[in-house]
Order: C-alpha cells, then sequence, then structure tokens
C-alpha cells in the first residue's frame, strides 16, 4: 500500500494515476490524549484500522493524483536518525573533495556513529527546498528512508525488519562546511520525504533497491542499497540500541557517490525501485 498525506493534511492511498481520500477512517477513530503520544498516531494504528482502509479503498472519494499536492508521508516524525556516510563510494568520493571533508577523513559508522536531524526541516515533494545560506555550496543526497512501525529498543538485526512500517524516498539536503552535521542538514526543508510511505509487506528485500536522482535531466547519483555498508537490519540494530525507536520515526540509510551542488530553479527527480519518483524543486529562501 502507498500512504500518503495531501492538500491540507489528507490522508490517502496512491493507486495508479488517482488518490483515495482515506481521511475519515482516521478521523473517526482518532482519540486525541494528554501527554501528546511518543508516536505518530496513524503509524501506531494503522493495523487495527487496516480492514477499514480496505473498505474505504473501494468506496473512497477519488482524486487525479496530478491534482494534489503531496506533502512528507511522515507528518511530523519524532526523530530522524541519519547515516553520515554509509557507501564505500561515497567515502571515496568525500575524503577526495575538500569542500566536502574540510581536512577530516571518513571512514565508516562504526567510528562516525548517526547524527539527528530536527523534525523542522521535513518537507513533501510539492513543497520547495530553500537553501539558507547562499554563499555556500548546498548538495542532494539520494536515501531509502525507514519508517519505524512498533516500538523498538536494543532489537537484533535478525528481528528488525519486523519493526519497519514501510518505506519512502528522502533528500538528506547538505550544506557543506565544517560544522557538525546536525547543523549543516537541519535546516528548514533539508529533509524531503515522499512521494509516499510503501508499506513494509510490498518491499521485503530493502537492500537491493535501485536509487537515483537526476537535475534538470543530467543523472547526478545511481546506487542500489546492496551496497550500503550497514544495511537496513544493521542500522535498525544499530540506531535502537542508542534511542528507543517509535512509530513514525525515521531512519535515513546513508548516499551514495554523485553528491552535488543545487541552485535557485533546480528540479530534483529521485527515485527508489519499489517506491517510485518524487519531484522537488531548490527555490529561492
Amino acid at each position: 500500500m502507498k500512504l500518503c498525506i495531501f492538500d491540507d493534511d489528507r490522508i490517502g492511498v496512491a493507486l495508479g494515476q488517482d488518490v483515495v481520500d482515506i481521511t475519515d477512517v482516521f478521523a473517526s477513530s482518532f482519540r486525541p490524549t494528554w501527554p501528546y503520544p511518543k508516536y505518530d498516531w496513524i503509524i501506531n494504528n494503522f493495523e487495527s484500522v487496516r480492514p477499514h482502509i480496505d473498505e474505504a479503498i473501494e468506496s473512497g472519494r477519488r482524486v487525479p493524483l496530478a491534482s494534489v499536492r503531496l506533502r512528507a508521508p511522515v507528518a511530523n516524525p519524532g526523530k530522524i536518525i541519519a547515516a553520515p556516510i554509509n557507501y564505500k563510494d561515497h567515502i571515496a568520493e568525500a575524503n577526495n573533495d575538500p569542500q566536502i571533508n574540510h581536512g577530516k577523513t571518513f571512514t565508516d559508522l562504526s567510528t562516525l556513529g548517526v547524527f539527528l536531524k530536527a523534525n523542522s526541516s521535513v518537507i513533501g515533494c510539492h513543497e520547495d527546498i530553500r537553501i539558507p545560506f547562499p554563499d555556500r555550496r548546498t548538495d542532494h543526497e539520494v536515501e531509502l528512508a525507514v519508517v519505524i512501525g512498533r516500538e523498538a529498543k536494543k532489537v537484533s538485526r535478525e528481528n528488525a525488519l519486523a519493526f519497519v512500517f514501510g518505506y519512502c524516498i528522502g533528500l538528506d539536503m547538505t550544506v557543506r562546511g565544517p560544522e557538525l552535521p546536525d547543523f549543516r542538514k537541519s535546516a528548514d526543508t533539508f529533509s524531503v520525504l515522499g512521494p509516499w510511505i510503501v508499506t513494509a509487506d510490498e518491499i521485503p528485500e530493502p537492500n537491493s533497491l535501485d536509487l537515483s536522482i537526476h537535475v534538470n535531466g543530467e543523472l547526478r547519483q545511481q546506487s542500489n542499497t546492496k551496497y550500503l555498508i550497514y544495511d537496513v537490519q544493521r542500522l535498525i540494530e544499530y540506531a535502537s540500541a542508542m534511542y528507543t525507536l517509535y512509530p513514525g520515526d525515521v531512519i535515513m540509510t546513508g548516499t551514495p557517490a554523485g553528491v552535488s551542488p543545487v541552485t535557485y530553479g533546480d528540479i530534483l527527480e529521485a527515485s527508489v525501485s519499489g517506491i517510485g519518483t518524487m519531484t522537488a524543486r531548490v527555490a529561492a529562501n
């Protein structure tokens, strides 16, 4: 199932060239609580209402996909955990580019760890990416994003996929510089998620997905998640050893080689097999 959020925070399922509005399924069962939970309510309760979703898909209002404005499919993740470098070709690229490494030597996650991105950086693919420092290099980084579906703490690699709700495409936008990555990668609009979440039952093997990005029609990055140094299961194991993961938390798995600058007016087309393609635009800040 392709679960999306569109227009004025409507909840939908993408089917072919249409979106089926299933907002009422969740609106009728939503009961706000205090204090607010640490998890995404929709994702946490998805399985309990799935039979009603299946009914709504048959009878719900359909709108053309081309006519809607897609928002981030996880509206407000509690945290975004990101791998700073997780492909060998990107390690080589970073170590050979002084504008990326700024005198540092990159290795892998065993020494670098992961970092957190602000949830205020999240947007959908139909919202503009804005460059906060026009005088500094800002790069695109296409990634597979993992959406957590169950509370997870110190899970084993063998059981890790049982805690996944689904997958989406992620753009980890990055200002190059000497500062820590959580500063340079957490600007507003710097975590583009979309175009929807494909539920985990439709992607049983996340470690064999093609991913790519075109900028203004030019291919910039192309790889496959089989080249991840820490694969999806190991990333979940690694992250959950440090943090409690909650439904709706997002893990950005890292980007392959080919990162390069973007500027105002650029059109970014990011694709991951099994998920689809999302198109985002870079606008003036």
